[in-house]
């Protein structure tokens, strides 16, 4: 390679360099500005996404074009075109797997859609992108890819026998997922007795982050055959009850009333409160030193009940003490056996 091949091949790659500096620096930006204008958030995802690539593809064309200003045998300027070719379908399939990965995420959080985003999903779909993108990249090379596919066939028979429970956890996994019914951030409680928000649902398993900010991890096909209660489905909003006891001297209706109160004046200056929500009080049971009493309540969320519920009892308390309302404790009349007499 002369001096003139090497300058020549510099100005080619300067070129190339200085082309995808423009279009990042320049062009994409004033793009990605009018993509922020528009309500659709997969736009965004879309030039973000390309963006990082537009240097690396006008970088290899400068490579590519200022190679074929030499002279070089044939065979070389074959290597060039297909490595060219190559990584062009590469980073495509990168693109799009990227792309397609994320508007599932941005469509999982911008609705209550059947397909959450949770990392099973996106893999799942990150895997078949890259299959079909290296059978267009065998294809390109003159690889025909029936046989390929044939022994893809009679290897995944041989796989899937060798991996029956991994498989069993996938596509229940997978049937989890279509049902609906297990989103990402909804809080559930099995039958076994744990409770928690899903974190996330991969091939093999579930996890669920507990109250007490600790991981449990359950195996999918255990978890489809359990008794599972979503506390998100249908709506997130959940009553709850406040059990109290009140004197047998009480005015009901008195106490009724005031409870009523404090109920909505804890709900108006909690932020998880439902504000519209209208009490509910029911007299339950004559207990043996009061009467049960069990107040109402509702929350946005699951985890809201708890803050909700301490506000209220301690301005009930507070109610009772003012209005003479008394919540006595709880009695027991002991006799001495001395004091019995025995005809």
């Amino acid at each position: 390679m002369t001096q003139h091949d090497i300058l020549i091949l510099s100005a080619y790659i300067a070129s190339g360099l200085l082309i995808g500096l423009f279009l990042q620096k320049i062009i994409m930006p004033m793009i990605a500005r009018l993509a922020a204008k528009t309500s659709i958030k997969s736009d965004d995802l879309i030039i973000q996404t390309i963006r990082k690539w537009v240097i690396p593809w006008f970088l290899a064309l400068g490579v590519y074009l200022g190679l074929k200003q030499l002279d070089l045998e044939s065979r070389f300027y074959f290597w060039i075109e297909n490595g060219l070719m190559i990584f062009y379908i590469f980073s495509g399939t990168m693109i799009i797997a990227r792309v397609v990965s994320g508007m599932i995420k941005i469509k999982a959080a911008g609705s209550d859609t059947v397909i959450p985003s949770s990392s099973i999903v996106s893999n799942i779909v990150i895997v078949i992108i890259y299959c079909i993108g290296l059978l267009i990249i065998l294809q390109s090379q003159g690889i025909s890819i029936t046989p390929v596919l044939t022994a893809l066939g009679v290897g995944g028979l041989a796989v899937a026998l060798a991996l029956q429970p991994t498989l069993s956890n996938l596509f229940a996994g997978l049937q989890l997922i279509s049902s609906g019914n297990f989103n990402r951030g909804n809080f559930v409680k099995l039958s076994s007795g744990e409770d928690g928000f899903i974190e996330d649902i991969t091939w093999r398993s579930t996890t669920i982050r507990a109250m007490s900010d600790h991981m449990i991890i359950v195996p999918n096909s255990k978890l489809a055959d359990m008794i599972v209660t979503n506390y998100h489905l249908p709506q997130t909003q959940i009553s709850f009850v406040v059990e109290v006891g009140v004197g047998y001297n009480s005015n009901l209706d008195y106490v009724e009333k005031i409870t009523k109160e404090v109920i909505k004046e804890t709900l108006q200056e909690s932020e998880s409160g439902v504000k519209d929500f209208e009490p509910v009080i029911r007299f339950s049971a004559f207990g043996e030193s009061s009467i049960k009493m069990k107040a109402v309540l509702r929350v946005n969320e699951f985890s809201d009940q708890f803050a909700v519920k301490s506000d209220f009892i301690k301005k009930l308390l507070v109610r009772f003490n003012k209005e003479g309302i008394n919540i006595p404790f709880p009695t027991r009349t002991v006799l001495n056996k001395t004091d019995i007499s025995v005809d």
